[in-house]
């Protein structure tokens, strides 16, 4: 569904974000269906709009393919899809991954899924990666990225999975877990973006639209 997004930010790491001016009247265009990511751009007073791009814009890896690699090719995959449709506007789009062990842990398919990437997660370090890409519609430049954020997971008892399972929290959220949910079993390493964690690192959006001058032309 398309339109204005105005979700009310709840969570504690969504106070004081900072944000860039655009620097155009063009608006900001959010390429994902994701309330957390929207939650955190409004939460930056960022007005937008949502624009989602088309299932077959996200695809599985490659064979071989690094994970930093997957999330910025999917998050550019988004932009390019919903830049095909506009005429004007900054697009934002991203794609997050779990990876553990060398493992790349997308959107759990079903419970089984989720209390099997849990007790993997569980007591462990591992990390989260988005890759972001950001498209100017109008002036035909670009920018993609991908921001790594270090976590580590206390142990888990099979009551604390099978709680979480029955919650329903697991659903869309890479690696079977939302860092949004409160968890005191999650936390974030060595100053690491807890926006990113949840799906759209802030502090590197603003960076960018800071630096539009250094964006690539589109060819």
């Amino acid at each position: 569904m398309n339109g204005e997004a105005t979700p009310d930010p709840v969570l504690p790491l969504m106070r004081g974000l900072r944000n860039a001016p655009l620097p155009t009247d063009e608006p900001l265009v959010l390429a994902s269906g994701s309330p957390r990511r929207a939650e955190l751009l409004a939460a930056a007073g960022y007005p937008f709009r949502v624009e989602l791009p088309e299932d077959h814009a996200e695809d599985l890896p490659r064979p071989g393919e690094p994970a930093e690699t997957v999330v910025q090719r999917l998050a550019f995959q988004k932009a390019v899809n919903v830049a095909e449709r506009l005429r004007r506007g900054w697009i934002v789009a991203a794609d997050t991954l779990g990876v553990c062990d060398g493992e790349l842990l997308g959107k759990p398919a079903d419970e089984a899924d989720a209390r099997r990437m849990l007790r993997l997660l569980s007591g462990r370090v591992h990390h989260v990666l988005t890759g972001i890409c950001l498209w100017d519609v109008v002036g035909s430049r670009r920018v993609i990225d991908a921001v790594r954020t270090d976590l580590r997971m206390g142990e888990l008892t099979d009551a604390t999975i099978e709680d979480y399972i029955r919650s329903g929290r697991w659903r869309g959220k890479a690696g079977g877990f939302g860092y949004q949910d409160g968890n005191d079993w999650l936390h974030v390493l060595e100053g690491g973006s807890e926006s990113n964690v949840v799906g759209l690192p802030m502090e590197r959006l603003t960076h960018w639209l800071e630096r539009i001058d250094q964006w690539q032309p589109i060819d």
